[in-house]
């Protein structure tokens, strides 16, 4: 049973009605190092995909970066610093991007 709709999960409307979130079109990269000892990670924000679609999106910025990573609440994290590789494959897909914090 699905918690939220408490149907059956092969017929739960949940995760299908999930929306995609509102923004302003741009997809937002940076780099980040808070809270990883130092590590640099790259985080991309702002990808107008529902989730199953993002997840599949990171799974291609991982593989084109050769690094490991995670979708967590909207944001593709990508171990790393491969912010100039994760513009380039946005892009090429058609998102407008930019580098976001310094």
């Amino acid at each position: 049973m699905c918690p939220t709709c408490r149907r059956a999960v092969a017929q739960c409307t949940c995760k299908r009605t999930a929306a995609v979130p509102a923004g302003d079109g741009i997809v937002r990269v940076q780099r980040e190092t808070k809270g990883r000892g130092g590590k640099a990670v790259t985080l991309v924000r702002g990808v107008p995909l529902a989730a199953d679609a993002l997840a599949a999106l990171g799974k291609e910025l991982k593989a084109a970066c050769g690094s490991g990573g995670t979708v967590k609440d909207g944001v593709i994290e990508v171990q790393g610093d491969h912010v100039e590789k994760v513009m380039a494959t946005l892009q090429q897909r058609g998102y407008k991007v930019k580098r976001a914090g310094g």
